[in-house]
């Protein structure tokens, strides 16, 4: 049978760096391109924080053409999906049928993915779905995967949080009720090494600062509720 020919869904984070390691060792799929909403005003991943700039040297490592979705700052449902229908579209053109998560167990979410993508017959793909996330941390590491922690919710870190290199021990010492992949929002990351990169990515750690938000708009966000605040460790590309 033939594989099917896949977008992914590119957060630069760890979890789609695992997501993406396991589709490219399944023969059902080919990945053929990654896609990354960026946040157009300030020229960095929706949510993550990260600098284009390192998205761009990430996904050169990864050797998958890339493309980004441009958001504006506090984009509203209907933009959002303008957008992301735009982009679906020209990727069904190119004969894409599939498209792949790195989620692993929103079910909002991913009803409303699936809701979203089935209006263009595009099928979603979740390899890490149910995966008990302590166990796929750990997987991550052994794999011989790198990732720095880019923000995180105020809820339950402080600036001293931000800039970690996760290891073993940070998955002992997580505060009761963050889950170990962040899942809930609770922190992001950037991914800069492992077996799917050709060379890890160069950069310096700089400044760290916090802001608030209101609830977002964009369905990365669907299970928030209330304003809150995060910090951010800014990475420098070398």
């Amino acid at each position: 049978m033939k594989p099917h020919k896949t977008y992914f869904n590119w957060s630069s984070g760890k979890d789609s760096a695992i997501a993406l390691y396991h589709l490219l060792h399944d023969k059902h799929y080919t990945v053929d391109e990654v896609i990354t909403t960026v946040n157009s005003h300030y020229n960095r991943v929706s949510m993550h924080g990260l600098r284009q700039e390192l998205l761009v040297a990430q996904t050169n490592a990864i050797n998958i053409p890339a493309s980004v979705i441009e958001l504006p700052e506090m984009p509203s449902m209907a933009v959002y999906e303008q957008k992301m229908e735009a982009t679906v579209l020209r990727l069904k053109s190119k004969g894409f049928t599939h498209c792949a998560f790195g989620d692993i167990f929103l079910e909002d979410l991913r009803a409303y993915r699936d809701i979203q993508l089935s209006k263009q017959n595009i099928k979603a793909v979740y390899p890490l779905w149910k995966r008990n996330t302590k166990e796929l941390l750990n997987e991550f590491l052994n794999l011989g995967f790198k990732t720095i922690i880019v923000c995180a919710n105020s809820k339950y870190f402080n600036e001293d949080f931000v800039g970690t290199i996760i290891d073993k021990h940070f998955i002992n010492n997580l505060p009761e009720g963050v889950d170990p992949c962040g899942e809930n929002g609770e922190f992001h990351t950037f991914c800069f090494d492992g077996p799917i990169f050709k060379t890890p990515i160069e950069f310096e750690i700089g400044e760290k600062v916090y802001r608030e938000y209101d609830t977002p708009k964009t369905d990365d966000s669907v299970c928030t509720s209330n304003a809150y605040g995060v910090w951010y460790c800014d990475l420098i590309p070398k």
